[in-house]
């Protein structure tokens, strides 16, 4: 079984299976015959054809399982948790919507705020027919540059 080795090859081995032993007393293989053979029916058709076959029988859908009854109580309660669920989910969009518009309302001010105060400020600031200097009113006198007019 076992071959020498050589430096180059490993160790040959062989396995021989085992085989099963057969069972003693086997029953013989008998063939059944059915209960009852079904009647052999003939059908004559318009033009004088005959069919012949097995009558089947129509294959019987199978029963729907009835539901079992549901409580209306059971039902108002899921309907009102649901509606109540949508009008709190309604209310907080709400809340959120009239936030979003007061911060809108109050970036619009500010900015109305800043362009009229800046429209203001261009309006003291700007050469408006006196340039340079200031101007002083005493006695219907007008002293402008330390130059006096009368």
């Amino acid at each position: 079984m076992n071959e020498p080795t050589t430096p180059h090859t490993a160790p040959l081995v062989v396995h021989h299976p085992t085989p099963i032993t057969p069972a003693i007393h086997a029953a013989p293989v008998v063939p059944v015959q059915p209960g009852h053979i079904p009647a052999v029916a003939s059908v004559v058709l318009p033009d004088g054809r005959v069919v012949t076959g097995y009558a089947v029988a129509p294959a019987q859908p199978e029963p729907v399982a009835a539901k079992p009854a549901v409580s209306r109580t059971a039902v108002n309660v899921a309907l009102g948790g649901v509606g109540f669920l949508a009008v709190c989910g309604g209310l907080l969009l709400l809340t959120s919507f009239i936030a979003a518009l007061t911060a809108f309302i109050g970036q619009l001010i500010i900015l109305a705020a800043v362009i009229f105060g800046g429209w203001i400020a261009v309006q003291v600031f700007s050469a408006s027919g006196h340039h340079g200097g200031t101007t002083v009113n005493i006695r219907k006198a007008v002293i402008k540059r330390n130059h006096f007019h009368g």
